[in-house]
């Protein structure tokens, strides 16, 4: 579940003010809006990246708006992956539960166990250089996942690929959804990925959230 009440935020000349929006646990939610309509700081906000001036954050019925984005029990997966150029895809799956101290073979286990899922086991030794943009969208899902999060924030995660790439990272995050039974909140301009991944279709103008109808 992700609820925020009365979030307001403001960095010169742009603001966001008193926005408020419920997005039930286990439901796949894709937040639209022009450019410019501050999508991307709302899911900051979400990630304790920006703190807001004012309002509360809940994440699951737990008040975050003070917590450290690591110990939120989220995971995020920004624009460009924003993959570590120096690890290789393994340890990119595996870093937030080597920061959280897990045994080794807990690790290797949810490493390979990912990597499957995301169908990218062959490319588990590489570096993110030469890495096509759609491996590297399935990389820092994997890596978002691995720590079991309840919420997953997703901000534009199709708009660096292929039209074909996309059909096949559709499929991806719908399937991966139902089978984590993971809460999704989706930022994109795309009416296609809406159409095609939204339980829940929401839309961001005049500083207010609105709930579209299907």
């Amino acid at each position: 579940m992700i609820r925020l009440q009365n979030i307001s935020w403001k960095a010169g000349a742009f603001a966001l003010e008193n926005v408020s929006f419920d997005v039930p646990a286990a439901s796949y939610a894709v937040l639209m809006g022009r450019t410019g309509t501050g999508k991307t700081s709302l899911v900051e906000i979400i990630c304790g990246l920006r703190s807001p001036h004012h309002g509360q954050v809940w994440l699951n019925n737990r008040d975050v708006t003070r917590i450290p984005p690591g110990q939120r029990g989220l995971g995020f997966v920004p624009q460009d992956g924003a993959l570590f150029p120096t690890m290789t895809v393994a340890d990119q799956i595996g870093f937030a539960l080597r920061i959280q101290k897990a045994p080794p073979n807990t690790i290797n286990a949810t490493v390979q166990e990912l990597a499957s899922e995301m169908a990218i086991t062959h490319l588990l030794d590489r570096k993110p250089t030469g890495l096509s943009g759609g491996e590297k969208q399935r990389v820092a899902l994997a890596r978002a996942l691995a720590a079991k999060p309840a919420v997953l924030l997703l901000d534009e995660p199709l708009a660096a690929v292929d039209e074909d790439t996309q059909s096949d990272l559709i499929q991806l995050l719908k399937r991966t959804q139902q089978q984590h039974q993971i809460t999704v909140l989706h930022v994109t301009h795309s009416r296609r990925e809406t159409e095609a991944l939204a339980t829940l279709r929401l839309r961001l103008e005049n500083h207010a959230v609105h709930i579209d109808s299907p």
